[in-house]
């Protein structure tokens, strides 16, 4: 329904990021088999690229079980995510990547943030020599955006540029969460900020 709708609402092309749910990139059979139903819904709906990510147990990139999803999503192009950071030899894992036929791999450098990881994503897009797209994602705000990008030598890049709204709802019951203790406030709502994103833009548009 969401694809459906932003479908719609937009112009520029979207993509579907394909994750069962939350935790670590090792997945079951089950999972697996949602994944390919979510990956042919996205198609039917409208989706302009896909993005996912899958690891094995020792931290190296699944290639069985991406090579058969990325069957599943072509002819559409496929994006590597964040999944990239937890692997255990990012150089070979690019390697990998490469060879498989992702567009692009989706990173903060393996670290908690692009700022923090700038020198790998850097590394990172030099050995890729225009064979994927290195796109630095993880913790980019306006703020260091231009940091990120110069340091980086990146042509794109990832990034929420969210901010925070107050729930409209008058009545309020403090007793009860519906989610995790650790998750944000029950009554505010983290929404795209247009200001935030056109900020973003200009900047990347007076360096790229």
């Amino acid at each position: 329904g969401l694809l459906q709708v932003v479908k719609q609402c937009v112009r520029v092309p979207v993509f579907v990021m394909i994750r069962p749910r939350g935790g670590d990139f090792l997945y079951s059979d089950r999972e697996v088999e949602v994944m390919k139903a979510d990956i042919r819904l996205a198609k039917l709906h409208g989706a302009d690229g896909l993005v996912f990510g899958a690891l094995t147990e020792d931290g190296r990139i699944d290639t069985e079980l991406c090579t058969a999803l990325l069957a599943v999503c072509r002819p559409l192009p496929v994006t590597f995510h964040r999944a990239f950071d937890m692997v255990h030899d990012p150089l070979v894992a690019l390697e990998t990547l490469i060879s498989l036929g992702f567009e692009r791999v989706l990173t903060s450098g393996c670290d908690s943030s692009a700022l923090e990881g700038l020198s790998l994503i850097k590394r990172l897009a030099e050995q890729a020599k225009g064979r994927i797209v290195v796109v630095p994602g993880g913790g980019i705000t306006e703020r260091n955006l231009q940091r990120i990008l110069e340091g980086s030598s990146a042509s794109e890049f990832h990034c929420s540029a969210r901010s925070v709204r107050d729930s409209g709802m008058k009545f309020r019951n403090p007793n009860v969460a519906m989610g995790a203790s650790f998750s944000a406030p029950e009554y505010s709502i983290k929404v795209a900020d247009v200001a935030k994103v056109r900020t973003l833009n200009a900047i990347a548009k007076n360096i790229l």
